[in-house]
């Protein structure tokens, strides 16, 4: 009696070509997809290039799995017109992808990130060699400048804004990326890249004896600024965090790294100066974090702030013309902070402190491992 044939492997689909480098050449920063207007940087395109029938010299080709919507974008997509069921988002999800090349939510003007598996480099990379395909990575670049393409939406789960997919997109030669460490959970690593920049601020700007507010406290961001803060800082750092959703304030609490949390809602700037100096005993703050996920907190971040301290803007909603005017409309001389979602070294800075304190890396894995 003869043994069964194993079955065979599904064939692996052709690598895709290689486009012609006349009229088209390749860019390090992306400007040849960019389709409205021609040759402008991919994230201030309305429109990129998602054909990947054929690649660019310089970019990867990845097959996407899960789709990081960032925090204030996911929530202004619930909250719009229509309903805000999973069919309703997907919907709005699908739309701007098939609209825009890319998952750039016209009104926030963000993005998120992605988790998926290389599937084709194409040559002229600086990593030649590093990295092949089927290594699973994490973009570090935001979605509102990567060309995409969805497929199919398999689940949608709103704790952590996260969308499963079945899909393709392409980062360029200048784009960073993370490799997903393996003694983390995918998911929980996805939630830890999705910030990974704003740790790295902190600890950039955090001295012992500073006096520290961050706003919407209890989220992603939230948590990492001052987890770092207090990490930096040290005992000798006074951390108030506001955060206005309870379950938040109460796992904030609970966590023990802020000396205060105050449920607030940060639109409400005259009682979060009120509620902070007294917390900060009758004293401005030296400087703040804006974390938050929704428009107009700017102010929260400018009057607790003494002269010529500094506010800090990490949320996507934040209005620069806001925050400009506001600052001067009160006559607050505090230096105004554009926060930056890359800085050298910020992926393996924001894992290494996931690992270093196990209770805020048990509160990512309840919500997002």
């Amino acid at each position: 009696m003869s043994a069964t044939a194993p079955p065979h492997p599904p064939p692996r689909p052709p690598p895709r070509p290689l486009a012609p480098t006349s009229p088209l050449p390749a860019d390090p920063f992306g400007t040849h997809r960019a389709l409205e207007p021609k040759g402008a940087l991919p994230q201030p395109a309305w429109r990129v290039d998602n054909d990947f029938s054929r690649l660019f010299q310089g970019e990867m080709l990845i097959s996407v799995a899960t789709l990081n919507v960032d925090a204030a974008s996911f929530r202004q997509m619930e909250e719009g017109e229509g309903g805000s069921d999973d069919q309703v988002l997907i919907a709005r999800v699908l739309d701007t992808i098939q609209k825009r090349g890319k998952q750039h939510n016209p009104v926030t003007g963000s993005g998120g990130m992605l988790l998926g598996s290389v599937r084709q480099l194409a040559p002229g990379r600086a990593d030649e060699g590093k990295i092949a395909a089927g290594a699973r990575v994490a973009t570090l670049v935001s979605l509102s400048l990567t060309p995409l393409t969805v497929e199919k939406v398999l689940a949608v789960r709103r704790p952590s804004a996260q969308l499963d997919v079945v899909g393709e997109a392409v980062i360029f030669a200048s784009s960073p990326y993370a490799r997903i460490p393996s003694d983390l959970a995918e998911r929980l690593a996805l939630a830890v890249l999705d910030v990974a920049g704003a740790a790295p601020q902190v600890a950039r700007l955090v001295k012992p004896g500073t006096s520290v507010l961050v706003l919407g406290a209890g989220g992603k961001s939230g948590i990492l600024c001052a987890a770092e803060a207090r990490r930096t800082g040290g005992a000798d750092t006074r951390i108030i965090g506001v955060e206005s959703y309870e379950t938040y304030a109460t796992e904030l609490r609970e966590l023990g790294i802020c000396d205060q949390v105050l449920s607030l809602d940060a639109r409400d700037p005259v009682r979060v100066r009120n509620a902070v100096l007294q917390a900060n005993g009758g004293k401005e703050v030296d400087l703040s974090f804006s974390c938050v996920n929704v428009q107009d907190t700017e102010m929260s971040a400018i009057l607790p702030v003494r002269d010529r301290g500094i506010a800090y803007m990490f949320a996507m909603s934040t209005s620069f013309t806001k925050a400009a005017l506001g600052a001067e409309g009160v006559g607050k001389d505090v230096d105004l902070m554009i926060g930056n979602g890359f800085a050298n070294g910020h992926a393996e800075h924001s894992l290494s402190m996931m690992r270093s304190m196990p209770s805020v890396r048990a509160l990512f894995e309840r919500r997002y491992g």
